[in-house]
């Protein structure tokens, strides 16, 4: 079947990602900041809130009213419709895209809002009955206590980082001059006003509507020097608080609608973006930077499409081992990815971070003048996912 949705160019926007508690978003019920971005955005792309007839969520930390999802989001866009949450670790944010481009295809919806989130600044603790313990119940922070144990495997994702680069034989300098080089690419995307066009500054209220704060710069990003990461200590293999990125908060959010639609919503309706294919896939246990890689692989055989027809190539990288060991898996330039900045450098806040790719991909694809763009990354349980979109026009 053809596929019928489109993403509309323009119809998306995302907030800036102060690391953690770092502004007054560590502060906030993190639902209730994003559902009024979302109408903040919605408002500056010239979008009425009433086109939308359905709403997927996604986030990765609960917060207060978490139970209601959609639903209460929704209504913090002043909008009474229907939708779902999903999660699936630091996939959240392209799985959320793609959920929503299937309700579109199945004809189920005709404009389906996307609005992902997250704030690790918050650790909610939870008690929970445990039978396999020894105690009675077991609290758990939800986030820190995840990063450091995989429950499978018992190994921390640091360590995941380690394995994968004593695989591959990474070369601890290769690493470091790769993570520099992410660093440039930021800063150059943000000095020649990239960012500005996809990042929205947006006002921090509290529950009464006072103003807290403002987000406005990628705050916690800082400038490295090739000297400073070379003297860092190994955590693991190629691994260092250099070479790794840091927790966030944030939103991102972009619209999914039937081709028909897109007139009525975009500023350049002329622009055709597409979702093409996507794919997941398991490796083995504590080895989570080389999914990415084993995903893509599965996903260009699919396809037929080789890395040569790649206009933009982009991906969640927690570590920079994840790029060097993409690059030696296609022979591929790591130079050539991740142009416009990534996850590595400006940070995690897990839900929306592919969702803030998957837009500053598209974004640079229309610069460049269309063609394919390849989002990938990885996701806890040794889980890497990729999708290509096609931009035309």
């Amino acid at each position: 079947m053809l596929s019928e949705a489109r993403i509309p160019y323009g119809t998306w926007g995302s907030s800036y990602f102060p690391a953690w508690q770092t502004s007054a978003l560590a502060e906030v019920n993190i639902g209730q900041f994003a559902g009024e971005a979302m109408g903040r955005i919605l408002g500056l792309r010239g979008v009425r809130k009433s086109e939308l007839e359905y709403l997927v969520i996604g986030s990765t930390v609960p917060y207060h009213w978490k139970f209601w999802t959609a639903p209460l989001l929704a209504g913090l866009i002043d909008q009474r419709i229907p939708g779902y949450h999903v999660e699936q670790a630091c996939a959240t944010g392209l799985q959320a895209i793609l959920q929503a481009n299937n309700e579109v295809n199945n004809g189920t919806f005709d404009v389906v809002g996307v609005l992902t989130f997250d704030r690790t600044s918050d650790s909610p603790v939870g008690v929970f009955p445990e039978r396999r313990s020894y105690q009675r119940t077991v609290p758990i922070a939800d986030v820190w206590d995840n990063f450091g144990f995989d429950p499978v495997t018992g190994q921390a994702m640091l360590n995941t980082g380690g394995n994968a680069a004593r695989k591959y034989r990474l070369d601890r300098r290769e690493v470091d001059d790769l993570t520099f080089y992410r660093y440039q690419q930021y800063f150059e995307a943000k000095e020649s006003g990239f960012l500005d066009r996809v990042l929205v500054p947006l006002d921090i209220l509290n529950v009464s509507g006072k103003k807290l704060g403002t987000i406005d710069s990628d705050k916690g990003v800082r400038m490295l020097t090739r000297e400073g990461l070379a003297a860092q200590r190994e955590l693991d293999t190629c691994v260092t608080s250099g070479t790794q990125t840091h927790a966030a908060d944030g939103m991102a959010t972009l619209l999914v609608a039937h081709k028909d639609r897109v007139a009525d919503l975009s500023p350049r309706p002329e622009i055709d973006i597409k979702i093409v294919a996507k794919t997941e896939v398991r490796v083995n246990p504590a080895m989570m930077p080389e999914a990415p890689a084993m995903a893509v692989k599965k996903l260009l055989q699919r396809t037929g499409l080789t890395m040569a027809d790649m206009k933009v190539v982009k991906d969640h990288n927690p570590f920079a081992v994840n790029d060097a060991i993409f690059a030696k898996v296609f022979d591929y330039d790591w130079r050539e990815m991740n142009k416009t900045g990534c996850s590595l450098v400006w940070g995690h806040p897990q839900g929306p971070t592919l969702t803030r790719i998957v837009i500053e991909a598209l974004e640079e694809a229309v610069d460049l003048g269309g063609g394919y763009v390849l989002v990938f990354g990885c996701a806890a349980g040794d889980v890497g996912i990729a999708a290509i979109l096609q931009v035309e026009g």
